[in-house]
């Protein structure tokens, strides 16, 4: 009888891992893989993000549980180190120094052997080559994101461990840098990029990791979360100079679950939200009815995570 094959490597294996500080739990019991391409891991401030992106980067090691890089401890294995790129959330550059003097430290941290070009190739990458004399002190926060980014880059790392690298950029500039996390994934990298913005998320990548409260609250494709989400019921809040009349009218059609009026506001919670989107207009118009305000009181993050945890 032939042996068993070795399990496969994956490019991050993360199993039971938890991390304490004291009595605070920050990472509790969290267990994923990944490999190629592009994931997005969604979790409010505070969640336990940046701390289990410490883990994957060997920076600390886990309380409890196994991080693997390539099959690798980071923290003990000095070589694997070498094949991670990491953008931290923490904007602590050297304001002194130019974009390519900073990336070029960085390179050479890394022992690259052309330095100076993988430097240029960088900050050409995230669209700084135009600004690479320009002490980093002068950048808007945009451009010192991209400068945190291109010395994640310039060792062209295997893994890609990205915290919030989208904040305070502008559209334009957003858009380039998710298509350029999509080339890096098409590649063949492992690129991990957190995220508390869930539109946001959308666009950086299907495959999402959620985390909420240091725990894994969900995973898989993103269309399987707003699946998720819009079964449940959902609140809105209606500005409107009739919330009696306007509710009764809701209730009477099934268009709502619940109703509560507060002067002239309408709390109200739904599991017809396409229902009630068609019709709120056409009902209030009939009816004579003025909508001052028509709110969203659950379409943020933070209702996503009371939604996946609900029963955790």
């Amino acid at each position: 009888m032939a042996p068993k094959p070795p399990p496969p490597i994956h490019m991050i294996d993360v199993s039971g891992a938890s991390k304490t500080f004291g009595n605070v739990v920050a990472v509790s019991d969290v267990s994923f893989t990944l490999d190629a391409g592009v994931t997005a891991l969604l979790g409010p401030n505070g969640a336990g993000k940046s701390t289990l992106f410490r883990m994957l980067c060997g920076l600390t090691t886990p309380t409890v549980g196994t991080v693997k890089v390539l099959g690798r401890d980071a923290r003990k294995d000095t070589p694997v180190r070498g094949k991670i790129g990491l953008s931290p959330q923490q904007d602590a550059l050297f304001d002194r120094l130019t974009a390519q003097q900073f990336v070029e430290i960085a390179a050479k941290t890394h022992g690259v052997a052309n330095s100076l070009e993988s430097t240029k190739h960088a900050l050409t990458l995230v669209d700084l080559e135009t600004v690479t004399n320009k002490p980093v002190g002068s950048f808007s926060k945009g451009m010192r994101q991209r400068v945190k980014l291109a010395a994640a880059l310039v060792n062209d790392p295997q893994i890609l461990i990205l915290d919030e690298p989208l904040s305070g950029l502008d559209p334009v500039q957003r858009n380039r840098m998710i298509e350029l996390f999509h080339s890096l994934g098409s590649q063949g990298k492992c690129v991990l990029i957190s995220s508390h913005i869930l539109d946001e998320v959308a666009r950086i990548g299907s495959q999402v990791l959620v985390i909420a409260q240091g725990r894994l609250a969900a995973s898989g494709d993103y269309r399987d979360l707003r699946t998720l989400m819009e079964d449940q019921p959902h609140a809105i809040q209606i500005r409107t100079n009739q919330p009696r009349r306007l509710g009764a009218a809701l209730l009477e059609r099934e268009i709502i679950d619940g109703i509560n009026i507060e002067e002239e506001t309408l709390n109200i919670t739904t599991s017809h939200i396409d229902t009630f989107g068609r019709s709120i207009a056409p009902i209030a118009k009939e009816l004579n009815v003025s909508l001052n305000e028509v709110v969203p009181m659950d379409d943020d993050l933070e209702s996503v995570f009371r939604y996946l945890i609900k029963g955790k």
